[in-house]
């Protein structure tokens, strides 16, 4: 879907462009260190926005990472898990399983 939000003026000293308030609400450009990536899709100027990411955090949102968060999710929607009474109770279970191989 597509809306026209009017035009943005360029101010050429320093090539800033402002985004309408709405827009920066909408797109959550409007918290703190978020960013827009800038990407040139057939002759256009598109900007797609982003938060960004603290380096200490970055681990977390590499693509292997994901992909180990979405097979837990999963694991946890079908109920595949177990519930210990006690962290003792949870190493116990760990070492079993590293015996196992």
């Amino acid at each position: 879907m597509e809306n026209h939000f009017g035009f943005a003026v360029v101010q050429p000293k320093n090539g800033t462009v402002t985004i309408p308030a709405q827009l920066r609400r909408q797109f959550g450009l409007d918290k703190p260190g978020a960013q827009v990536e800038i990407v040139v899709r057939d002759g256009e100027i598109v900007l797609v926005p982003h938060l960004a990411v603290r380096i200490d955090q970055a681990w977390f949102w590499t693509p292997e990472w994901q992909e180990k968060e979405h097979e837990a999710d999963a694991d946890l929607a079908a109920g595949r898990r177990s519930d210990f009474a006690s962290g003792s109770e949870l190493l116990e279970h760990l070492e079993q399983l590293a015996d196992q191989g």
